[in-house]
């Protein structure tokens, strides 16, 4: 299955693991890219040292390619690059900033760059920044998302129309079936987080896991659109912030409501009453908790068949 996007990363397979904060640590991505996709490790959540651990945990682990997503609004941003850099990662996944402030230095240390955007305004610059490629994150993802609320089929065939850079779709895609769409309309790739969230391998707590698994449609919220737009679970923190909405808060007054550490309360401690559950909407389609291999497995066995069934109709 070589396309743009496989040749580009040197993988088997045209699947990108996303690099999750509390989630996305070495057992994970290394089991993504030995079963064939791009395992990615999350340093959004990670101290600088222990990105360097993480790292080099990965690369004993893992033979294959593997990669790094960096939130560029990271306070230690620049530790982070370093360490990158010293480490040897190859592959280097951008967010939440302005893909120029750091892409030509990691092209200069032959880094290859993909950037995730959530319009076509962003994608653009992106691609005048000089990336390699192009993550289309549409609302339906967990975390952090744009806050145009594009969803993720109606933002890769627009961005598709305007740029000549590979695409990788994002955002409510867990099975063959989802990734057969994103690629017919015009993505070269599909990047998998929730999905992802919910294996043996993540390093999200049991009690995190097992709320995905139990989770239906509508169990999840995009909210906090004044501090920066999060989609998350609907638990006890999310009733209680709604509640404070309902008295017209400040920034100031959210800020103090959020304060520090709700998403590791959640996610890795297994807080699920307090905690931050950041989650896509897709978690009300996961109903098992699997190995990485098992899930990649399942989704390229799902997307051949559907594919050979269109093609002999």
């Amino acid at each position: 299955m070589q396309n743009k996007i496989t040749q580009l990363f040197n993988i088997q397979y045209p699947i990108v693991q996303g690099g999750m904060v509390w989630v996305s640590g070495y057992k994970l991505a290394s089991a993504v890219s030995n079963a064939g996709g791009l395992g990615l490790i999350g340093a959004g959540s990670m101290y600088p040292e222990v990105l360097r651990t993480h790292i080099q945990k990965c690369k004993k682990a893992t033979n294959k390619p593997f990669g790094v997503n960096v939130p560029m609004l990271y306070p230690d941003i620049e530790k982070i690059i370093d360490i990158i850099v010293e480490e040897g990662v190859k592959i280097v996944f951008t967010s939440a900033g302005n893909p120029e402030t750091w892409t030509p230095y990691l092209k200069e240390k032959g880094i290859i760059v993909a950037h995730v955007v959530s319009s076509v305004k962003f994608a653009l610059k992106a691609e005048y920044a000089g990336v390699d490629a192009i993550v289309c994150e549409g609302f339906e993802a967990g975390g952090h998302n744009g806050r145009e609320e594009t969803t993720t089929f109606t933002l890769i065939p627009m961005v598709q129309q305007k740029v000549q850079i590979p695409l990788i779709a994002a955002g409510g895609i867990a099975s063959g079936r989802g990734m057969l769409a994103a690629i017919v309309l015009g993505a070269d790739a599909v990047q998998i987080g929730s999905r992802f969230a919910a294996t043996k391998e993540s390093s999200a707590h049991q009690n995190f896991k097992t709320s995905i698994v139990n989770s239906k449609d509508g169990d999840t919220h995009l909210t906090l659109k004044e501090l920066a737009p999060v989609r998350l679970m609907k638990n006890k923190f999310y009733r209680e912030l709604q509640a404070l909405y309902q008295q017209n808060p400040s920034k100031e007054q959210l800020k103090e409501f959020l304060g520090r550490a709700r998403a590791k309360k959640g996610m890795f401690e297994g807080d699920l009453e307090n905690g931050e559950l950041e989650i896509g909407q897709i978690a009300g389609f996961i109903d098992e908790i699997k190995s990485a291999k098992d899930v990649l497995n399942e989704i390229i066995k799902e997307f051949n068949l559907v594919k050979s069934l269109i093609h002999r109709d």
